[in-house]
């Protein structure tokens, strides 16, 4: 396949994946010698069940096979999803990490919070200040870079709370009065 370019592949694909409910998220073509690779990265609001992947690949590659400019040559590809470390740039991506933990980068800070509600053109970031949970309204013009983290820990209810609710698939936030009890194996037993 010569190598077709990122315009091209977009163009070719843009309308395919927005019937299928999907927005096309990037679109990255590297030439490996007699052997190309397209990599196609969708999402969608909901969520995607990455059982449905293989379909839409599928139907990804007969769209590719349907054209004659790609010609013959073996290429990969791959469609997958946004990874963790996907920068948050679009509107979309702040309404999907919503109660998720993120780090911001403006012009003149960096911090770290949970993304709340997002308003027409700014989110309501739930931080925490010398132990304090609050909310501030970021305006999305103003960021420089957002990353979603990583957690090893439920968050509060409170901070949840503050960020507007548990969404959808998003963890349930720990519950401080439930307390687990752990039975203590007997001593000098090896259980």
């Amino acid at each position: 396949m010569p190598v077709p370019s990122k315009e091209r592949v977009v163009e070719l694909l843009a309308d395919l994946v927005r019937e299928r409910g999907y927005d096309l998220e990037d679109v990255n073509v590297v030439a490996a010698g007699k052997h190309s690779a397209v990599r196609i990265m969708v999402d969608r609001e909901e969520g995607i069940d990455l059982d449905a992947l293989p379909e839409l690949s599928r139907e990804i590659s007969d769209a590719f096979d349907a054209v004659t400019d790609f010609g013959e040559a073996p290429y990969t590809l791959e469609v997958t999803t946004p990874g963790i470390d996907r920068p948050l740039t679009e509107a979309r991506h702040w309404r999907r990490a919503r109660g998720r933990k993120v780090r911001i980068e403006l012009a003149d800070a960096k911090f770290d919070g949970r993304v709340g509600v997002l308003d027409d053109d700014s989110v309501n970031v739930v931080i925490k200040e010398k132990g304090v949970l609050s909310t501030r309204s970021v305006a999305l013009s103003d960021v420089v870079k957002a990353v979603v983290q990583v957690e090893f820990s439920r968050p509060s209810a409170e901070e949840m709370d503050l960020a507007g609710g548990v969404v959808g698939s998003r963890p349930s936030p720990a519950n401080t009065d439930e307390i687990v009890d752990v039975e203590a194996p007997e001593e000098g037993s090896d259980k």
